[in-house]
């Protein structure tokens, strides 16, 4: 896929998510764009491209569960029992509604289960699931770091204080800097990421980056980025949720920490 081609098919995906309620609506109208043909066919355009604007757009499918799925080598379109960060199970159901178990956010059909519960929960006891979903989960909180950084921004240039917007300050342009930097750093920790321990750090490093975005962008906009009604508490609370599935980046941290102990050796996780 050429420069042009994926342009138009980031395009039509923006568009599709932009229009359509999330949730099983946005499966079906991902389905009909052809989601499952491409993450068989490109995972390494699929992935990057539509979990990115996942997080740009705020909105949510249960596409992960397509993405251990189809890394294990069985057919997509069912559920994953998911580890979650405290030692839970997960899932991630295709309807809107949770069904029974205790829901993590009221805005995603997520819920707590029992590990045996969900069909196809054995693809997160693959390493090559694992980290495919890793990866995923890294791009999307990439992305919702973006959509928060934009919103900070754009406040930013449109606030003004004392005859001058804010952005001009240097507390306020430091914490952008911060941020952006933070991401940037993440994006091209998951662009060199293949194997488990380099999805498992890069998801780590996303994980820490959309969180600090979400520090630095809430004192950036002050008193209106701890209101609910602000379109950043809706990432905030995104980032929040999908930092912890498949492990926070506190969790991955010490993961890699106790790996690279029983190695006695750092491997190379990036040809430069």
């Amino acid at each position: 896929m050429d420069a042009e081609e994926r342009e138009l098919l980031a395009e039509a995906l923006r568009g599709t998510m932009t229009a359509t309620p999330p949730g099983a609506a946005l499966d079906a109208a991902l389905a009909e764009l052809g989601w499952e043909d491409l993450l068989a066919d490109e995972p390494d355009v699929a992935v990057p491209l539509v979990f990115s604007l996942l997080g740009e757009t705020g909105a949510h499918a249960s596409l992960l569960n397509d993405v251990l799925l189809v890394a294990a080598g069985q057919p997509g379109g069912g559920v994953v029992a998911l580890p979650y960060a405290g030692g839970r199970q997960v899932v991630w159901e295709r309807a809107d509604a949770a069904g029974d178990g205790e829901v993590l956010d009221a805005a995603l059909p997520l819920r707590a289960v029992d590990p045996d519960v969900a069909d196809g929960g054995k693809a997160a006891a693959d390493p090559a699931a694992l980290a495919a979903g890793r990866r995923a989960l890294g791009w999307w909180l990439v992305g919702t770091g973006r959509a928060m950084l934009d919103l900070a921004r754009t406040h930013a240039l449109d606030r003004a204080q004392f005859g001058k917007p804010i952005a001009g300050f240097q507390a306020v342009r430091h914490r952008l800097a911060e941020t952006h930097v933070a991401l940037e750093g993440a994006e091209a920790t998951l662009t060199v990421a293949e194997e488990e321990l380099g999805s498992l750090l890069a998801k780590a490093s996303a994980g820490q980056a959309a969180l600090d975005a979400a520090r630095h962008c809430q004192q950036v906009l002050g008193g209106i980025g701890f209101t609910a009604e602000h379109a950043l508490h809706h990432h905030i609370r995104r980032a929040l949720v999908l930092d912890g599935l498949l492990g926070n980046s506190r969790e991955l941290t010490r993961q890699a920490g106790a790996f690279i102990r029983a190695q006695r050796t750092a491997p190379r996780l990036a040809q430069l």
